[in-house]
């Protein structure tokens, strides 16, 4: 099975697709046509560091809106920022 290639918008090069569409709705159908599945490990990376920074419990509608913000922002937008004052584990 050859494995779906898409030219990706956040890391700009031609890598492996996701092997499906991993987010509901029409930002979910962007991100499948348009990123790679090397830039999804990326963002499950980063949205663990906001869920945990900001206490985000992703079962709050509140919360799922201000994730899809900064998804939006992370991919196709100016970027999603660290939040202030987050630590890496390795320098702690």
């Amino acid at each position: 099975m050859t494995e779906r290639m898409v030219k990706c918008m956040l890391l700009n090069e031609e890598l492996p697709g996701l092997a499906f569409q991993t987010y509901p709705g029409e930002l979910g159908k962007k991100i499948f046509d348009n990123i790679s599945a090397q830039a999804w490990q990326k963002w499950l990376a980063h949205q663990t560091i906001l869920i945990n920074e900001h206490r985000l419990s992703p079962i709050e509608p509140e919360h799922r809106k201000f994730l899809e913000g900064e998804m939006e922002k992370y991919f196709f937008g100016e970027g999603s920022k660290i939040p202030e004052g987050y630590v890496p584990e390795d320098d702690k």
